[in-house]
């Protein structure tokens, strides 16, 4: 009979009310204690029975997993809101991911819809892919395909009634899972990732109905799904329209859900890729799986996402006299070269690999010859030649008989270094080659062309540094910096003075490299031994010198003793040139080794009798007292007379008398005058 009572309390007959949901005391039958009461522990007469009656909420407890939110319906009850993508009274299942285009493969779910349309179409889900492009979700009717959800360059896209068109603003092809969410209300198309718009659009209002097809990850024609990027590449869960799940595996909960209709290579769970199972990391590197992906770690001297790119500089491949310049594929050894009439020309030509066109010339150069051959390159009746005619860089190219010449502005034979670039400029009327030395003012040629590269050099065609070719010898005495044709070098350095060879595919190489060149720039040996004489210091200003003399010495070379008054150091005098000195002759009032010291005239003065000394320039003058007279004071003053004449009155000075003839005077001995 206890067992009867158990069932009658906590089991539900068919169209009988739920179980009691509550608390029971002193319940006895045929007065025996029925509850509380204590039985064996694996008895089946007690079920979800306990002893107390406690009102303590359930969500006390968490009872919701998976940052589920705890609601309390009253006492003893309580419901669960999970968050996505989580389901199930306690939030403990998550909806099934959905693994696309695996290895691959053409992968691809149809599922149809069974309700009538509402005013507002809400489509979301997870979504997780590395793949830049691919076909997320079709919705399409007996007709037409009115709705897409795809993946361009990494972003979302949306199209409406295959016209209106929508972009999202942030990538979400980064190997992470992103909640992707198109609505559609009305005439407004909006796209949200996560909880960030981004954007909408207006489009013509589009209803479902039932019996549409709803296909995930591609369409069973794989033309169609090309138009759009091809087939999804990732994973998809919990996807759902509107209120509704599209479950491609589904959960034990009890969810409403559209009919699957078709899975094709539909893998369950959201698996990787094995990318390390081809070995893509080159040059040693070793590699890590990530989902949909890798990453190689690169040993020394490696770099790049699969250790493509090799630090050959770190490698120290080149001889210590050059510098290694990094390339993309490989690397150059860069030095000066040194060429004179005792060198030999150096011979060049490419392997046969050159893919790009070659459209430009850069050299650098230093010498003091008027006329040299830099650089000549020949293959049949083409030709391109770089020399100096009267100091003036000249370029003379002829390709298929069109000739053009182009020549520097200015002379360049000054022993400076100079740096050129020759390339060709197409203008809106016609191309034209241009030179342009030390990145200044361009020399354009003077007539149209219609040569625009030197793609003769590529394969076939000999190439001369320092002369015309092997046989006539070097014609250049000076120095040439890196040149380089289409950004490719003509290395100095042939292979076997390298540590190990060049990799990179696209590069001209010696053909003559038993020819020794002379690395660096080395002028001519001008001042040993010292051509200066006279202890003269020699100035090498490179394959020219100049001598520094000592003062009393002059000359090219200090040979002709220095002529001393060439300065003109006597300021107020003249100057006579002595062995290694001079000497001045003052003007009066100077004085001083130079005359450059004027002399106080009155300091040394011949006035007399109490005479003032009156100075000026270069001489003096004296004032006499009144009783004295003369240049120097040195005469007594004589009487005058005062005289009437028939015409006027007159006097006659230093005692002179005076006189009836003609109004004059007489005048004692050492005077003369009319007074």
């Amino acid at each position: 009979w206890l067992q009867n009572l158990a069932i009658l309390l906590n089991f539900s007959l068919i169209d009988s009310p739920p179980a009691f949901l509550g608390c029971l005391r002193n319940v006895f039958v045929d007065s025996h204690l029925v509850l509380p009461a204590t039985g064996p522990k694996d008895s089946d007469a007690h079920t979800n029975v306990t002893v107390g009656c406690s009102d303590r909420d359930k969500c006390d407890d968490s009872p919701c997993q998976n940052r589920g939110r705890c609601v309390s319906q009253g006492w003893r009850r309580y419901v669960c809101e999970c968050h996505r993508p989580y389901e199930g009274d306690n939030c403990e299942e998550e909806y099934i991911t959905a693994r696309l285009g695996n290895q691959d493969l053409k992968s691809y779910a149809v599922f149809s819809l069974d309700e009538e349309p509402e005013d507002t179409l809400v489509i979301s889900l997870f979504m997780r892919s590395r793949q830049l492009n691919g076909l997320l979700l079709t919705l399409a009717n007996s007709t037409s395909q009115y709705f897409r959800l795809w993946l361009e360059k990494g972003r979302l896209k949306i199209q409406v009634n295959n016209f209106e068109t929508l972009t999202g603003q942030s990538p979400v092809s980064d190997g992470h899972f992103h909640l992707v969410t198109v609505k559609l209300e009305g005439t407004t198309a909006s796209v949200s990732q996560s909880t960030q718009t981004q954007g909408s659009v207006v489009t013509r209002q589009i209803h479902t109905h039932s019996g549409d097809k709803v296909f995930v990850g591609g369409l069973p024609d794989p033309r169609g799904s090309a138009s759009f990027g091809g087939y999804f590449k990732g994973c998809i869960q919990d996807l759902r329209i509107n209120s509704r799940r599209l479950q491609f595996y589904p959960i034990a909960s009890k969810v409403e859900s559209y009919n699957l209709e078709e899975l094709v290579d539909v893998a369950e769970g959201c698996s990787s890729n094995n990318a390390c199972a081809v070995n893509p990391c080159l040059n040693g590197g070793e590699c890590y799986s990530m989902w949909d992906d890798f990453i190689c770690s690169c040993p020394p001297n490696t770099a790049g996402q699969r250790c493509e790119e090799v630090k050959w500089c770190e490698l120290s491949p080149c001889p210590a006299s050059a510098l290694c310049q990094p390339l993309p594929q490989g690397f150059e050894c860069l030095s000066n070269a040194t060429f004179r009439t005792d060198s030999r020309v150096l011979h060049y030509s490419s392997i046969g690999q050159i893919s790009h066109s070659l459209v430009n010339i850069t050299l650098s150069f230093r010498t003091r010859q008027t006329s040299a051959t830099l650089l000549h390159a020949q293959k049949g009746s083409d030709y391109l030649t770089v020399s100096l005619m009267n100091s003036y860089l000249v370029m003379e190219l002829q390709v298929e008989a069109d000739k053009v010449t182009v020549q520097s502005l200015a002379p360049l034979s000054d022993r400076d270094w100079h740096f050129v670039e020759i390339s060709m400029k197409n203008q809106t009327v016609s191309s034209r080659w241009t030179l342009a030395v030390d990145k200044g003012k361009e020399a354009s040629s003077m007539a149209k062309t219609a040569v625009e590269v030197l793609d003769f050099l590529k394969e076939g065609a000999d190439i001369f540094l320092g002369g015309l070719n092997l046989d006539s010898g070097v014609s250049l005495s000076g120095c040439l910096g890196p040149v380089k044709i289409g950004g490719l070098l003509l290395p100095f350095y042939p292979e076997t003075e390298l540590n190990f060879p060049r990799p990179q595919e696209e590069q001209f190489v010696r053909r003559n490299p038993n020819a020794a060149a002379q690395y660096g720039c080395w002028g001519k040996s001008v001042c040993a031994p010292n051509p200066c004489h006279n202890g003269g210091l020699c100035e090498d200003l490179f394959d020219l010198h100049e001598c520094e003399c000592p003062p009393e010495w002059t000359g090219p070379v200090c040979q002709n003793l220095t002529d001393s008054c060439n300065s003109s150091p006597c300021v107020f005098g003249n100057c006579t040139s002595l062995a290694g000195r001079f000497k001045c002759e003052c003007e009066q009032g100077f004085a001083g080794e130079q005359c450059e010291v004027e002399v106080d005239m009155c300091e040394v003065n011949s006035c007399s009798h109490g005479a003032t000394c009156l100075r000026s320039f270069q001489r003096y003058t004296c004032l006499c007292p009144r009783d004295m007279t003369g240049q120097y004071c040195q005469l007594p003053q004589l009487p005058l007379s005062m005289c009437t004449g028939t015409r006027w009155n007159y006097s006659c000075f230093n005692g002179g008398n005076c006189s009836e003839v003609n109004n004059s005077c007489s005048c004692l001995p050492g005077f003369t005058g009319q007074w």
